[in-house]
C-alpha cells in the first residue's frame, strides 16, 4: 500500500466516478482501476461497489475511508513542515462553503492568499450547511465556512461574521412604505422561505417572535425568490450576503428586532492544522477585518 493507491481512492470516492478522477489525477482510467484492484487485493478487502449507476462504498470501505483521508493529511502535513523548514511555501489545502459566502467574500481572501502563497494549491467544494460540516469530520477539508446551529466538541468552530436578515417586499407591497418590517407585521404574509441551509435562521427568527406567515413556497435559488417577490407571490426573509445583485422590482427592509446568522469558521479540534491552513485562516480574519462584515 502506497500513498499513490491512497490518494486515487479517495479522489475516486470524492468524485465518484473512475474516468473524471483519472482526469484531475492526469492518469488513464485503466491506471485508476489497476491501483484501486491492487490496493484491495493488498488489503485483502472489497473497498468499492460498481455498478451501473457508479460506484460506492463497501461496508469495509466505509469503515477505512475516513483512516485513508488521515493519512494523506498527515502526509500533507510532513510535506508543508519541511516546505516550510527549507523556506519553501508549497501545499495543498482543501476548502468548503455555502454559496452565498463562497461568492461574496471568498473569492477576495482566496486572491488575498494567493498573492502571499502562490505555491499553495487550493481546492474548493461548494455545499449545504449540513454538507460542509460532514466534510471536515470527515477530513475531506481541511477549512469550512458555515453557520452551525449548534456548537460540537470535536469541531474548532470560530464565528467570523454576523449576517443580517433583511426582509424583502415588492415595490408596491403594503410594508414596502415603513422604514422597518416589524416581525408581528409578517403574521399570515404570503411568504416564500428560501432553503440550502438560510432556512434555519429564518425559521429559528419567527418561531422566537411567535409569528407564522404563509408559508406559499419552498425555494433554493435566491434570484428565483426575488423574481417571485417581484411578481407578488409572497415577501421573504434572506441573509445580506445571500442577496442577489438584481434587486429590480423588490426592496430591502430591516427587520424589527434585527436578526442575524452567524457564520463560522470550522477545523478539527483534535487535529493540528497544517500549515498553510494556519495561514489561510489568518488570511481570512485579516479580510473579514478589511471588509468590515
Amino acid at each position: 500500500m502506497n500513498l499513490l493507491q491512497i490518494e486515487i481512492f479517495v479522489k475516486v470516492v470524492d468524485i465518484g466516478n473512475f474516468t473524471k478522477a483519472g482526469e484531475i489525477l492526469a492518469m488513464t482510467q485503466s491506471g485508476i482501476s489497476h491501483n484501486i484492484a491492487s490496493l484491495e487485493s493488498e488489503l485483502g478487502i472489497k473497498l468499492l461497489n460498481r455498478g451501473r449507476n457508479g460506484i460506492s462504498l463497501t461496508d469495509s470501505g466505509e469503515r477505512i475511508i475516513n483512516n485513508m483521508r488521515n493519512i494523506l493529511s498527515e502526509a500533507e502535513s510532513i510535506k508543508q513542515e519541511a516546505a516550510s523548514i527549507l523556506g519553501i511555501q508549497n501545499g495543498k489545502i482543501n476548502i468548503g462553503s455555502f454559496s452565498s459566502f463562497a461568492s461574496k467574500v471568498l473569492p477576495t481572501i482566496i486572491s488575498r492568499f494567493k498573492r502571499e502563497f502562490k505555491g499553495i494549491e487550493i481546492d474548493f467544494y461548494e455545499g449545504s450547511y449540513d454538507q460542509i460540516t460532514r466534510w471536515v469530520e470527515e477530513g475531506k477539508v481541511d477549512i469550512g465556512f458555515t453557520s452551525l446551529s449548534n456548537p460540537m466538541d470535536h469541531l474548532e468552530a470560530t464565528t467570523i461574521v454576523r449576517d443580517r436578515l433583511v426582509a424583502i417586499v415588492p415595490i408596491h407591497h403594503h410594508l414596502a412604505i415603513n422604514e422597518q418590517v416589524k416581525a408581528e407585521e409578517l403574521q399570515g404574509e404570503a411568504f416564500i422561505m428560501p432553503q440550502l441551509g438560510c432556512e434555519v435562521s429564518v425559521k429559528k427568527f419567527l418561531q422566537e417572535q411567535e409569528v407564522s406567515p404563509n408559508i406559499e413556497f419552498n425555494v433554493e435559488e435566491n434570484q428565483t425568490i426575488i423574481a417571485m417577490v417581484r411578481e407578488g407571490l409572497g415577501i421573504t426573509i434572506i441573509p445580506e450576503l445571500a442577496l442577489p445583485y438584481n434587486l429590480a422590482g423588490t426592496i430591502v427592509k430591516p427587520l424589527l428586532p434585527e436578526p442575524f446568522r452567524e457564520i463560522s469558521i470550522i477545523t478539527r479540534s483534535k487535529k493540528q492544522p497544517l500549515p498553510a491552513v494556519k495561514e489561510f485562516i489568518k488570511t481570512t480574519m485579516d479580510c473579514i477585518k478589511e471588509l468590515q462584515l
